[in-house]
């Protein structure tokens, strides 16, 4: 078994701003030479999370008001008052939605359905450089 990882570093809006990262996913992958096994890729930082979804602008555009119903940016939070950032409903969308995600790897490409890519959802309440680890693991 090998094991090979990662850091992907990538610039991002805050806000629940939604970026694709399939691309980068299967680069390492081909990078890491593991033809078959699993990829996590998981966010690091605590106001961020990792998932799949049709990427296009109307979804992404559901996903973002959907997650603002969920926690709005203007909640009050005790999270914000006794630090004083603001962003207690961006550590609450990350936590219920999850950090990262395992993905099966065969024949050296992540299992992804046709319209099916790996994204990153920024939830804090400003642009972040965001530090994403991907790592990939078999044979």
């Amino acid at each position: 078994m090998q094991v090979f990882g990662k850091e992907l570093k990538l610039a991002t809006e805050g806000f629940s701003d939604i970026v694709n990262i399939t691309n980068d996913v299967q680069q390492i992958i081909t990078e890491s030479s593991i033809r078959n096994g699993l990829v996590n890729i998981f966010p690091i930082g605590s106001t961020a999370s990792i998932t799949t979804i049709e990427f296009e602008p109307a979804l992404v555009a559901d996903m973002q008001e959907l997650l603002e119903k969920f926690a709005s940016r203007s909640m009050t939070s005790r999270h914000s008052q006794t630090w004083g950032d603001d962003n207690g409903f961006s550590h609450l969308r990350a936590s219920f939605m999850g950090p990262g995600i395992t993905i099966p790897v065969a024949d050296g490409h992540p299992i992804l359905g046709t319209w099916q890519q790996v994204v990153v959802i920024d939830h804090d309440n400003r642009h972040r450089s965001r530090r994403i680890f991907i790592q990939v693991m078999g044979e």
